[in-house]
């Protein structure tokens, strides 16, 4: 096979932090992440061999998840309740693959920017910043 269609994928919230009682969060137009990194530590000496740089990985990051919605005040702007809390909440993401792979992330909101262009749609772009680890599954686990 040569690719997946990513129609059909969800993000959801959880409605209650520690509950796992999630809910889907409505009308993504487009959704990346999470934008994992880790630290590269140079440990490059004057008698590693050939002239290369020797590298060793230090702490990993889990990055953020970037979330472009059809804007409706009544289903997103409850968000804004994430965007005021100092502790994470959880959030998945779920893929529309066969084994159902799903994303199951700690995150704090910390962009929420809505646009109103006089000649097109309301809009809204939400980054989230994962804190910890981010948990792969999928049906096939």
């Amino acid at each position: 096979m040569a690719g997946i269609d990513g129609f059909g994928v969800v993000l959801e919230r959880e409605a209650t932090p520690g509950a796992a009682d999630y809910a889907p969060i409505a009308n993504i137009t487009n959704l990346s992440g999470p934008g994992m990194e880790r630290e590269e530590i140079d440990v490059t000496a004057h008698d590693s061999p050939d002239q290369y740089r020797e590298f060793i990985f230090g702490l990993k990051d889990g990055g953020e998840i970037t979330a472009d919605v059809n804007y409706d005040p009544s289903e997103h702007d409850m968000l804004l309740d994430d965007w005021e809390s100092s502790d994470p909440r959880g959030y998945r993401i779920t893929f529309p693959d066969p084994a159902q792979t799903t994303w199951t992330v700690q995150a704090g909101l910390t962009g929420f920017e809505p646009e109103a262009p006089h000649d097109d749609k309301l809009a809204a772009s939400l980054t989230f910043k994962v804190s910890g680890k981010p948990e792969l599954s999928s049906l096939e686990s």
